[in-house]
């Protein structure tokens, strides 16, 4: 029994140090799936929070999110980083005044809100995450010591 905990509590501490070996387009795709829902969430949660609950549907967002992430992957491509973050800032403007129809003042407003809620969100998951991982290491930690001190 003790030698299979001491097994666990390795394989813990190998996994948690090492880095995933897999293909680079999977990566890339998961990425930006993940990067499209929590986008979509900042963007719903920020347009309810300045359009209204009329006007900020959450399928609005979605394509606000995809097409904003598409335009912005295209400009920052072939503009460089300076042009193609102006040109990219100017489309997102562009899609949340469409979308949720609102004015250039609504727009803006809702990308500072969109900022100050995503700010929000890393803060909320930073907390959580240091948390689960801290408590995943003293878990393994606690394994090996017990491990150590009944063999």
């Amino acid at each position: 029994m003790m030698s299979v905990l001491l097994m666990i509590a390795a394989f813990a501490m190998n996994f948690i140090g090492q880095e995933f070996a897999a293909e680079p387009l999977v990566w890339q795709l998961l990425n930006f799936v993940l990067g499209l829902i929590i986008l979509t969430i900042v963007f719903y949660i920020a347009g309810r929070i300045v359009v209204g609950k009329k006007r900020a549907l959450f399928s609005d967002a979605f394509v606000i999110s995809l097409l904003g992430t598409i335009v912005m992957n295209i400009c920052l491509n072939f503009f460089g980083l300076v042009v193609g973050a102006i040109l990219s800032l100017i489309v997102w403007l562009l899609l949340v005044k469409h979308y949720y129809e609102t004015g250039w003042l609504g727009a803006i407003a809702v990308g500072i809100m969109a900022v100050i809620v995503s700010i929000v969100i890393l803060i909320i998951l930073g907390f959580f995450l240091s948390i689960s991982f801290l408590l995943l290491t003293s878990f393994v930690h606690f394994l090996i010591f017990w491990g150590t001190c009944i063999a």
